[in-house]
């Protein structure tokens, strides 16, 4: 499953929130990546998100694969479009 979402924190994903997707993601079964202008990365490695440099207003492509997957889909991309301090 896919979706893409909007960054709508001001300060963007930086240390704080990355580790907040990073816990979320963690406790799905199922593979969870984001993907920024044709880069993927794993979702459960704080260092991974980070690399992505997320900004307010960036485009994300967030896919989940495996078991719980939807679930993990809403929530994770719940966090990304919210305002995570």
């Amino acid at each position: 499953m896919q979706k893409e979402v909007v960054i709508t924190n001001p300060l963007g994903i930086h240390s704080r929130p990355s580790g907040e997707i990073m816990k979320k993601a963690k406790i799905y079964p199922c593979m969870v990546t984001l993907t920024k202008e044709g880069r993927e990365v794993n979702a459960k490695s704080i260092v991974s998100i980070l690399t992505l440099e997320l900004q307010c207003g960036d485009r994300v492509l967030l896919k989940t694969e495996g078991d719980r997957e939807e679930e993990a889909l809403q929530e994770i991309g719940d966090l990304l479009e919210s305002f995570l301090d």
